[in-house]
């Protein structure tokens, strides 16, 4: 049974996909957006939910910007879950204040606001923070948190309103160039007709085009979180981000202090082998959501990092965090990974083939706060807009 009334096809509903059918139905197209589960269960669903520009490149910030009035722009009309807390990056020691600081000049330059805290004040907008810990803060009033699981659910419903058409259990099978269109065949054998196809799905890369998944550069990277039981009447807002985070991040690294300060670290510390750098965020339910850590493979060696949480991660991060906040409690109530693609040698995998069927995956980290930004990017530019 084929299927004829498509602009476009987008093969992925995660937060990448879900944002390029977004734009494109945005732009008057005739949108289907296929997801191979009954709901996205990947890198989306699996990460703590900070919309942060601040901590990207000046490159992706911009497109980060564009993802945080995008994100707005749908909340005012069609609840996804968005709250605009703010951003907070906690120094622990002088040469972190002399990164934020440096940082704060950048977004200066940039104009994009940021506003730097004294420790009395970091301490008191955040209760239970370690007055011995913290030494300043860089805040970004602007940036927000969603819900992952959530947010991702109520943007399938609202572009279902807008006319998009959204197809669960769509695994995508073949797609084929035609003469001026392409067809995508579904295991469930229907076939949609289109005039491009864009991939925004990894898994479906590797189906579909085994050789080329096996050329590129893609590698995997596992995160290891967990979120305690509920605060009670505790309350810590936005996202929180602590001298690791400034210590990691590549907004950091176009500070002019930055290759010195790291050259300094030690290289065999435990942060280091696992990737670990500290973040805090409060979900709806009260529970506080913490982590993370990075563990890499090649993309095609995926297996080696294993089905199972590393509980030595887990327990390091819990005595870091421990080390931050004095939170009411730290009796952990779910555990869990998630893991994403990214590139080696590059900030995201674009290839096109026949002209009309378009790779976009690998877009790592920055899934959640450069999609959005990046997929309008990405639709103008494909569609000659």
């Amino acid at each position: 049974m084929a299927d004829l009334d498509y602009d476009v096809v987008v093969v992925g509903g995660g937060v990448l996909g879900t944002f390029h059918a977004y734009h494109a139905m945005k732009k008057g197209l005739r949108v289907a957006l296929l997801e191979q589960d009954n709901m996205p269960k990947s890198a989306t669903v699996r990460n703590f939910g900070q919309v942060v520009p601040s901590g990207m490149n000046t490159k992706w910030q911009e497109y980060g910007r564009k993802s945080l009035k995008t994100y707005k722009k749908i909340h005012a009309k069609f609840d996804i879950t968005v709250r605009q807390e703010g951003s907070i990056y906690l120094a622990s020691d002088d040469e972190e204040v002399q990164l934020i600081e440096e940082l704060r000049e950048i977004n200066r330059a940039n104009d994009y606001t940021s506003i730097l805290f004294t420790k009395s004040e970091c301490l008191s907008k955040y209760p239970g923070l370690n007055e011995k810990y913290v030494k300043a803060g860089l805040f970004f009033p602007e940036e927000i948190t969603v819900e992952p699981r959530t947010m991702i659910g109520r943007m399938h419903k609202y572009l279902k309103k807008k006319g998009v058409s959204i197809f669960y259990r769509a695994k995508v099978i073949e797609c084929n160039a035609l003469s001026n269109q392409v067809s995508t065949q579904l295991a469930n054998g229907r076939m949609l007709l289109s005039s491009k196809v864009i991939i925004c799905n990894g898994n479906d890369f590797k189906t579909l085009y085994p050789q080329l998944f096996a050329m590129s550069d893609l590698e995997i990277s596992k995160l290891q979180m967990m979120k305690t039981k509920p605060q009670g009447n505790y309350k810590i807002s936005g996202s929180i981000l602590t001298g690791l985070s400034i210590r990691r991040y590549e907004a950091f690294a176009e500070c002019p202090s930055y290759l010195k300060i790291k050259s300094r670290e030690p290289l065999d510390s435990l942060e280091k082998k696992w990737g670990v750098h500290i973040l805090f965020k409060q979900a709806m339910d009260g529970g506080v959501i913490l982590g993370d850590s990075h563990e890499y493979a090649a993309a095609e060696n995926i297996d080696d990092l294993g089905f199972d949480l590393n509980m030595e991660i887990d327990n390091l991060m819990i005595d870091k965090a421990k080390e931050i906040f004095q939170l009411p409690t730290y009796e952990i109530d779910q555990r869990w990974f998630g893991m994403y693609s990214q590139c080696k040698n590059s900030d995201i995998f674009e290839k096109t083939i026949d002209e009309n069927i378009h790779i976009v995956t690998g877009i790592g980290g920055k899934g959640m706060t450069g999609s959005a930004g990046f997929a309008k990017h990405n639709i103008n530019q494909l569609f000659n807009i």
